[in-house]
C-alpha cells in the first residue's frame, strides 16, 4: 500500500468532512479556485473565527491574569479545541499537497498547524500580564490569519 493512499485512508476515518474535501474535482490546470466553501476548509474557517472570539474576549477581560485560569475548563477546552484545529490545518495541507494545487495555501495551512499549539503554549508561558496580553494577540492574529488564508480569493501561480 502506497504511503499516500495510506494517508488518505487514515485522514479520511479521522473526520468525514476530509473525505468529503477529498472528493472535490480535481482544479483544471492554470485555473486557481477557491476551497473555502469545502467542508474541511469552511469548518476550520468557522472553528478559527469561534477561537478568536473567545482569545479577544480572554484578552479584554484580562482573564488570563487570573492565577487559576490556566487550570480552568475554559482554557484546557480552548487548549484541545486548538489542537483539534492545528489538525485540521495539517489535514487541508495533506489535501492541498494531495491535489497538487494552491502552493501557498498548502504551505500557510502546515504552518498554521505547527504554530498553533506553539502560540497557545506561549500564552501559558508568559510571565507576566503585559507578555500575557501580547501572546493573546499573536494568538488571535493567528486564528484570523487561518480565516483569511483561506477566504481570500486564489491568484494564479507565477
Amino acid at each position: 500500500m502506497s504511503c499516500g493512499l495510506a494517508l488518505t485512508i487514515a485522514l479520511a476515518m479521522s473526520n468525514p468532512s476530509v473525505a468529503l474535501a477529498a472528493e472535490q474535482p480535481a482544479a483544471a490546470p492554470g485555473a486557481p479556485i477557491s476551497v473555502a466553501g469545502e467542508p474541511l476548509f469552511a469548518d476550520i474557517i468557522s472553528r478559527s473565527a469561534s477561537l478568536k472570539a473567545v482569545v479577544d474576549g480572554w484578552a479584554a477581560a484580562k482573564a488570563a491574569d487570573d492565577a487559576a485560569f490556566f487550570t480552568s475548563q475554559a482554557f484546557t477546552g480552548f487548549k484541545a479545541q486548538a489542537e483539534q484545529l492545528a489538525a485540521l490545518d495539517m489535514q487541508g495541507h495533506l489535501i492541498l499537497k494531495e491535489r497538487g494545487t494552491d502552493g501557498d495555501l498548502k504551505c500557510i495551512l502546515r504552518g498554521i498547524s505547527e504554530d498553533m499549539p506553539k502560540k497557545v503554549q506561549a500564552v501559558q508561558a508568559a510571565a507576566n500580564p503585559a507578555e500575557r496580553a501580547t501572546a493573546l494577540s499573536e494568538l488571535s492574529y493567528l486564528l484570523n490569519d487561518n480565516v483569511e488564508v483561506i477566504t481570500a480569493p486564489p491568484k494564479p501561480e507565477v
